[in-house]
């Protein structure tokens, strides 16, 4: 098993999966409606790998130290298909020009690796919002596909004030534009006063029952339907020196049927294994499960609950079961730049036991159900 903190692509489009999450981030922290806009041009058919890259919102504006501190991939920097340059427009509501500025990523002289160009005045329109753009050397069609993935991730988390676009043209693109907009929770919208653990609640089932798991590649056999969903929250204490970590759970079931072919296809063993999908987020952006939260998810006893753990991929976001009675997704929303204490794992440990204790009983047969009950009660 391995762990990271970044997904498991390669640099370039993680470059500008970083550069999207700093966007989402900037529209969830305003208090307004925004659009976060993506968009990839081909200008040239004769050299249809030369990429331009687009990142827009209408969020609150950026602020210079977001871009000090930018750690960038190293391989994107040392990459032959990037120059290691931005270029950035923004502006906040009360700023009266929008600036602009030259990142020069490659450059180890803090002064010269941010440059101030001139900037434009607003002329007394109030607005707010940034602009990242980037020339590249890359495949169109693998930077959408890796895009396009990451959004239909962000949608778990239910944000409610976002809207996303991506655009791609290019001479290779049928009708020369393609064109899609992801919003949360288009089709069952929630009230603006539910809580983060009910947004990712009814975020989960709708990804589910639209993508099953067909985002692994892996298998996308699983029909989910029946959905059981169990859900809870733990906190840490905040004190003088931290903030505090909360760590979001969300766990649905739903069940396997009898007649399902793909079962013992997902796997070469001779055993029923069942692929479950797992799907990490800290504070609000899509990454590889970090290795305490793989600590905590393997030290659970789970053959207590009948299940047997296999294999587990972080990077893929699956987890395999032996002879599971259910297919199983998972979401982990863990908040606050602050890093958990041994004590707080032994409580997420405990906790996310608890939480697919309650769901996976609930998914027993009534007869079964009263016999764990008796003999829990005993």
């Amino acid at each position: 098993m391995r762990g990271s903190s970044s997904m498991d692509v390669s640099s370039i489009p993680r470059l500008c999966l970083s550069l999207i999450g700093f966007a989402f981030q900037r529209c969830r922290l305003s208090s307004d409606l925004c659009r976060l806009s993506v968009l990839l041009s081909s200008p040239s058919a004769s050299n249809p790998s030369v990429l331009q890259v687009s990142i827009s919102d209408t969020g609150v504006g950026s602020c210079l130290e977001e871009f000090h501190a930018f750690k960038c991939p190293s391989e994107a920097i040392a990459s032959q298909n990037w120059d290691g340059s931005l270029a950035v427009r923004t502006t906040s509501i009360s700023d009266l020009e929008v600036y602009h500025y030259q990142l020069n990523l490659r450059e180890t002289n803090p002064i010269r690796r941010l440059i101030r160009l001139p900037s434009k005045p607003k002329n007394g329109v109030k607005f707010s919002g940034t602009e990242v753009c980037l020339c590249l050397s890359e495949s169109i069609h693998v930077l959408l596909a890796e895009i396009r993935k990451y959004f239909q991730k962000i949608l778990v988390l239910n944000i409610p004030n976002v809207a996303i676009e991506l655009v791609a043209e290019g001479a290779d693109i049928p009708g020369s534009r393609l064109e899609n907009v992801f919003l949360a929770n288009e089709g069952n919208p929630l009230p603006s006063s539910a809580s983060n653990i009910e947004r990712l609640k009814s975020g989960l089932e709708n990804y589910l029952l639209k993508h099953g798991q067909s985002l692994s590649q892996k298998c996308e056999c699983f029909p989910w339907k029946d959905l059981k969903v169990g859900s809870g929250t733990a906190c840490s204490m905040e004190s003088h020196r931290r903030s505090g970590l909360t760590v979001e759970v969300v766990i649905v079931l739903s069940e396997v049927e009898a007649s399902c072919s793909h079962i013992k296809a997902c796997s070469s063993k001779t055993e029923v294994y069942i692929l479950s999908l797992v799907l990490y987020f800290k504070d609000f952006s899509p990454c590889s499960i970090p290795q305490s939260s793989l600590k905590a998810l393997t030290s659970i006893d789970w053959k207590s609950f009948g299940l047997s753990l296999g294999d587990v991929d972080p990077d893929g976001h699956l987890i395999e079961w032996e002879n599971s009675p259910s297919h199983i997704a998972m979401v982990v929303h863990s908040y606050h730049k602050q890093y958990p204490t041994l004590t707080f794992l032994i409580l997420i440990v405990y906790f996310l036991a608890q939480v697919f204790c309650v769901i996976y009983i609930m998914q027993l047969p009534l007869t079964c159900r009263q016999g764990y009950e008796s003999i829990s009660e005993a």
